[in-house]
């Protein structure tokens, strides 16, 4: 199966925070995957930027480097390499100054595409953005990329998009999560939407619950001080769970559309209930003889910021009331896995006698990571003779086995993204008001654990997260599935 790949239009690229890790370990390496598979124009640009005074052939060297150590296995070319580092330059620019500023202007041409990419906080977007119309780069065309977090409450995110809308329309700001690059979640959508098979049966009649595991076997690290400021709710649930949750389960747009597609993933955020305390579980790993604990890679012994959450979702809508959604992720846990598993319910009666009511009906399993691809577990009858014995077995769909040795050229999501961005389609980026609401949701969650000042429930590293939460699902009757790497 060989795999298409359609040019984009020329365009100049400014990477703002050029030499920071983002850059290095994601864009400028995705950049290069799609120079090497002939998706960029031969007259694109590409321009770092960051606060550091250095060369143009000092920053190339930096991309070189990047490069071979990031790109994928098969496309360290020494002469796609070399080819590709002759679009990049670099400029050393003051975010909050004037410095490198008519420098950069005179780089970026008005005749292609201009991008620019805020690979840096949320505290300079305002900056940048403010400079960028000031040095009159921000023209009706121009197209901005931001980093999460949006925001770190309801207020700041309203704060975030109402500066970014003094310089920028809506259809110019490129909110970019990760995620919603992969190839298996957009798959989702055509899994849902492009096959009579399940959307008929994509609702409470038939589905008994579904489940979102996003799990990291890594702690905190480095990024403690910021971790601890935010704590899992922030860092994954009101975003990358939130997006998941949605495209799993919004009304088919009219058209696949960017403004489509996003307005039926905020009516899923404003359907969704409050989530009861009961129905929530928050917590923090412990250490051992191998690894840090939480406290100790946070530097703060009376933390009680968040690690691990669990939580039992409700929608308010007519496909999905009473079909509950648990939700999970946490850090240092038992597999590094990312899945969305949909259960379906048991058939109204078995001809096959009470054994086959252990059966635990169909699934159908979405992998993000590792491993991308789908699978549907179906009830079989075993084979050889001794009466009807029924098992489960998976049709397995993973891209590796579907599409051969082309699996290795699917883009991953930030080079899907940026090639996104430079085509014009926002499809799958996030819109000012889909942040807003999802902040809405979370806020008041926040601030109940805020006001009480309850604990979270400690975890041993290496587990599945707090015993407390597989009670979320035990209590009904139900189990979390076990999440393979």
């Amino acid at each position: 199966m060989v795999s298409r790949v359609i040019p984009v239009d020329p365009f100049d690229l400014v990477i703002f925070g050029g030499t920071g890790d983002l850059a290095r370990r994601k864009i400028l390496p995705g950049l290069y995957r799609r120079f090497w598979a002939g998706q960029m124009p031969e007259d694109a640009r590409i321009v770092g930027c960051s606060r550091h005074e250095m060369s143009d052939d000092e920053y190339r060297e930096e991309v070189r480097g990047a490069i071979q150590e990031f790109a994928i296995e098969g496309k360290e070319d020494a002469e796609k390499v070399d080819a590709f580092l002759e679009i990049i330059s670099f400029v050393a620019v003051d975010a909050t100054g004037d410095k490198g500023w008519k420098e950069l202007a005179k780089k970026v041409r008005d005749e292609v595409v201009n991008a620019f990419y805020f690979s840096v906080g949320p505290s300079l977007f305002g900056d940048l953005a403010e400079r960028l119309h000031k040095y009159k780069m921000a023209g009706q065309d121009t197209r901005i990329v931001v980093e999460k977090p949006f925001g770190h409450d309801l207020k700041s995110a309203q704060d975030l998009n109402a500066t970014l809308r003094k310089y920028f329309a809506e259809e110019q700001i490129y909110r970019i999560d990760h995620y919603l690059g992969k190839e298996t979640v957009q798959n989702l959508m055509a899994v849902r939407f492009g096959n009579v098979l399940f959307e008929p049966l994509w609702n409470a009649l038939y589905v008994d619950h579904i489940q979102i595991t996003v799990a990291e076997t890594v702690g905190v690290g480095g990024r403690g001080s910021y971790y601890d400021k935010s704590g899992a709710m922030r860092d994954m649930v009101q975003n990358h769970l939130m997006q998941l949750l949605c495209l799993i389960a919004m009304e088919p747009p009219h058209h696949f559309e960017p403004d489509a597609v996003r307005d039926e993933k905020l009516k899923v955020i404003r359907a969704l209930d409050p989530v009861q305390p009961e129905d929530l579980v928050r917590g923090q790993y412990e250490g051992d003889d191998k690894v840090a604990s939480y406290f100790d890679d946070v530097e703060d012994p009376g933390s009680i910021t968040e690690s691990f959450i669990a939580m039992k979702l409700h929608i308010s809508n007519w496909r999905w009331k009473g079909t509950p959604i648990y939700v999970r992720t946490g850090k240092r846990l038992k597999a590094r896995a990312s899945e969305i598993a949909v259960v379906f319910k048991h058939p109204p009666h078995s001809i096959f006698g009470e054994k086959a009511n252990e059966r635990r009906g169909n699934v159908l399993v979405i992998r993000l990571q590792p491993n991308e691809g789908m699978n549907l577990r179906v009830t079989i009858k075993e084979p050889g003779p001794g009466g009807m014995r029924l098992i489960e077995v998976p049709l397995d769909m993973s891209f590796a086995d579907a599409l051969g040795p082309d699996a290795g050229d699917v883009a991953d999501a930030y080079e899907r993204l940026i090639m996104d961005v430079i085509r014009g389609n926002q499809t799958l980026f996030m819109r000012g008001d889909e942040v807003e609401a999802a902040w809405a949701w979370a806020d008041p969650i926040i601030a109940s654990w805020e006001e009480s000042g309850e604990r979270p429930k400690s975890y041993a590293p290496g587990s599945t997260g707090p015993e407390e939460a597989l009670m979320l699902l035990y209590r009904e009757g139900r189990r979390w599935r076990d999440v393979k790497a």
